[in-house]
């Protein structure tokens, strides 16, 4: 079957599905696909909105909801190592003088 003809709710249900399957294993490549998959679902869904289907769409918003709550820890974590090995997503990229800040202290990982 042409993917076109599939009902757009259901190709948005088996976005968030391996979306939530990639965040939970930890694979990249797979995550940005499913992205990719549940962002085109929403575009036809916002093109033609299913008014007949509220309570699908409740469902779906809810475990759109849960896979960003998933996403937040994984991104909390990468924080926390970054900051471990002494790098930080939060630094800013320029100081006030327009140059870009380099870390001058590191934290060694290991004692020879």
């Amino acid at each position: 079957m042409n993917l076109t003809m599939v009902d757009p709710l259901q190709r948005l249900s088996e976005a968030l599905e391996g979306e939530q399957r990639a965040l939970v294993e930890h694979d990249v490549p797979a995550l940005v696909a499913a992205t990719g998959r549940k962002l085109e679902a929403l575009r036809e869904l916002e093109r033609n909105p299913p008014l007949n289907d509220a309570g699908r769409l409740k469902e779906l918003a809810e475990r759109n909801q849960a896979n960003g709550v998933l996403l937040s820890r994984r991104r909390r974590e990468v924080n926390w190592t970054l900051r471990q090995l002494g790098r930080s997503e939060d630094a800013p990229a320029y100081d006030a003088k327009g140059q870009t800040e380099t870390l001058q202290a590191r934290r060694p990982l290991a004692v020879a």
